[in-house]
């Protein structure tokens, strides 16, 4: 599948996000910190929304139909 520009940005962050996750909360695990805990849901929400993003994207691509003749997007 080739991807985009906009597309491996979009995997890029999802992994970044992702990681700095994993190290917030084990962080939080390690020091008992709720604040640092808060912080590790801010960046799992943070990666859920680069997902919310690639499955926009993936929508966006569908062909015109009926309904929708100009297509969905992008």
């Amino acid at each position: 599948m080739k991807r985009d520009g906009s597309t491996t940005v979009v995997y890029a962050a999802l992994g970044g996000n992702l990681s700095i996750a994993v190290t917030k909360f084990g962080a939080a695990l390690y020091t008992g910190s709720s604040a640092m805990f808060t912080k590790a849901l801010h960046s799992l929400v943070d990666t859920v929304d680069q997902g919310l993003l690639l499955y926009g994207m993936h929508r966006a691509k569908r062909p015109p139909d009926e309904a929708h003749p100009f297509g969905y997007g992008l």
